[in-house]
């Protein structure tokens, strides 16, 4: 069997290096990509130099703000990450089609069929991401994939970490527990009172302690602290469904604001499908009340569809079938399913979906063109959260 040998690619602190590009001044400075710090948001992206503070993703921003006073918070804007992340993954597929994107900043890439080193390839694909876009990446390089995005984490950021066939787990030994793929909290702390912190020491427990521990499951951590990992990069891999969530700050009863936020969530979906040519042909519906239970609706439609219209009508009629007149609603979330390449039966003389269709795709260059906010639909400019 051919030796393999796979990169990992991440882009570092992306949201924010995306906002450095719009805004330089933000270079060196302490500030997070977010949601607003007076009611629930959440950190989704922290700069570097935030992270000094102790600053990560998925911290409270009110959090955030404690621990830096002086932090700026931007909000999100998607729209932008996701232009932006095409344009890494274009330069990519142009070194490889063995491509497997794992989130909008992450893919991995195998590249054991072409002639130059896997070090070679990664820093010329480092250089030429910063020297085109402006975007710091981070590169691990090793026989599987396991270990590649390790390696990325060890050297972020900006690093390109090359592990050589045969020293996987000597790399992985002296590193702690945690940074091993299917080590969570709870997986650390039984460890931890194993007295187990590294994954070397993990990777030499005996196997009767490790099925005392985690069952049949023990095995197969001690084989990934090893650094075995025979996973191909998966080309082709189909999304099954995506989603929109909000939380609010605070909790909402305006059904015409309710409604907005829908309409927003479902011009949202409807761009990534037609982003990544696919349709969808069910739509979900998500409603959380004050008390925390949570409520799901489903709906399959006649038509697979990638129309922003056709996917917040379904969403509105499944949210009228849970939702009473001013009932409060904590987190509202849009989401579509059983998504792929979907042939659209056409009525005779019906040319309403082909006008729909040309006129999102003219509206998506706008946007591409100019930023999310070049055009807006005037029933989003009406309501705005209290």
């Amino acid at each position: 069997m051919a030796e393999r040998t796979i990169l990992h690619m991440d882009l570092d602190a992306f949201f924010c290096a995306v906002e450095e590009l719009r805004d330089p001044n933000l270079k060196g400075k302490p500030f997070v990509v977010g949601g607003s710090p007076q009611g629930r948001g959440v950190v989704s992206s922290a700069s570097y130099a935030a992270r000094k503070f102790g600053i990560h993703s998925a911290m409270p921003t009110a959090q955030a703000l404690r621990l830096c006073p002086t932090l700026t918070v931007i909000s999100a804007r998607h729209g932008d990450y996701a232009a932006w992340a095409k344009k890494v993954m274009d330069i990519l597929s142009d070194e490889t089609p063995l491509i497997e994107r794992i989130s909008i900043d992450e893919a991995f890439l195998d590249v054991s069929q072409v002639r130059e080193s896997g070090r070679q390839i990664a820093l010329r694909l480092q250089a030429e991401i910063r020297g085109r876009l402006g975007l710091p990446t981070s590169w691990g390089v090793a026989s599987n994939k396991l270990v590649a995005k390790i390696a990325t984490e060890v050297g972020k950021p900006e690093g390109c970490v090359v592990v050589p066939p045969g020293e996987e787990a000597a790399f992985l030994a002296p590193l702690p527990v945690q940074m091993l793929w299917g080590v969570g909290p709870k997986t650390q702390e039984k460890l931890r009172q194993a007295g187990i912190e590294t994954i070397g020491q993990l990777a030499g427990m005996p196997e009767r302690a490790l099925r005392s521990l985690f069952g049949s499951r023990g095995p197969e951590l001690a084989a990934r602290a090893r650094g075995e990992d025979e996973r191909p990069v998966v080309q082709h891999h189909r999304r099954k469904s995506m989603s929109v969530e909000r939380t609010f700050a605070r909790d909402q009863g305006d059904r015409e604001l309710l409604e907005s936020v829908l309409l927003s969530m479902a011009e949202e979906l409807g761009r990534r499908l037609r982003e990544r040519d696919m349709s969808a042909q069910v739509v979900r519906l998500k409603l959380r009340w004050p008390d925390f239970t949570t409520m799901t609706r489903q709906r399959r439609l006649a038509q697979p569809t990638d129309l922003d219209e056709e996917i917040f009508a379904a969403g509105l009629a499944l949210f009228e079938g849970l939702w009473r007149s001013g009932r409060k609603v904590r987190l509202i979330g849009l989401g579509v399913a059983e998504l792929g390449a979907f042939p659209r039966q056409l009525e005779l003389f019906d040319g309403t979906w082909q006008l729909e269709r040309r006129l999102m795709e003219a509206v998506d260059r706008i946007r591409d063109k100019y930023g999310e906010g070049a055009v807006r639909r005037a029933r989003l400019m009406r309501k705005k959260e209290g």
